[in-house]
């Protein structure tokens, strides 16, 4: 059995969740709609090129978590699937997983979006298990920190590794498909690694290392 990763945003989402959700919240009037859409939409900007601070954005995404009532949230959450996620799991996407659980593998969502936001669609798309972010709870609320070590760059390395010691799986046989450059430090320990509809910097890469190139996108490019 191998043990087949994914990343989440821009891999098998036509889109990225955390970007999303910060846009879903702005149309719901939850948030300060000029000012934060203009930082969410600086930190998306920041994570593409390579440059993002982690716990800066943290510290603004997780903000909105603490502020609404849980059962909000959770109905929130229910819309933002409904509306902004559904339509963008590609067939390519479900196929490419449909394949991995038919060979038996262990099918495992590695993301640096926060495990609030992500874990409704790790339970839409079927995956064995999720390694996300954790945003910190306290009596059932949500404090606006994270909790341990974020899921991102060099985190995402070490919080497999830490799961891995865990669960006893290993990178014996092992696959990570990625769209960004972000992931490099993961894909390159992996066995397999695969670069989906990459950015520049990872397309570069994947074509000097050889890795396979592909695409999860619909054939009609939408």
């Amino acid at each position: 059995m191998a043990l087949a990763i994914f990343d989440l945003d821009n891999t098998l989402l036509d889109g990225d969740s955390d970007y999303l959700w910060g846009r879903f919240l702005v149309a719901q009037g939850r948030v300060d709609g000029d000012s934060y859409e203009r930082e969410n939409h600086r930190f998306y900007e920041e994570y593409r090129r390579g440059q993002l601070d982690i716990q800066e954005f943290l510290a603004f995404s997780l903000k909105p978590l603490s502020e609404i009532p849980p059962p909000e949230l959770a109905e929130l959450h229910r819309r933002f699937m409904e509306q902004a996620i559904r339509p963008r799991i590609t067939a390519p996407a479900r196929e490419l997983l449909a394949r991995h659980r038919a060979e038996g593998d262990f099918l495992l969502i590695i993301t640096a979006t926060n495990r609030f936001i992500t874990a409704p669609i790790a339970e839409e798309l079927g995956v064995d298990d999720l390694l996300a972010t954790d945003p910190e709870q306290i009596a059932g609320r949500y404090t606006g920190r994270v909790s341990g070590i974020p899921c991102f760059r060099e985190g995402k390395v070490e919080r497999l590794e830490q799961w891995l010691k865990q669960t006893g799986q290993n990178l014996a046989d092992s696959w990570f498909y990625s769209d960004s450059r972000n992931d490099l430090p993961l894909l390159e320990r992996v066995t397999r690694p695969v670069a989906v509809d990459p950015d520049e910097t990872l397309a570069d890469h994947a074509a000097a290392r050889g890795w396979p190139i592909i695409s999860l996108r619909e054939s009609s490019g939408s």
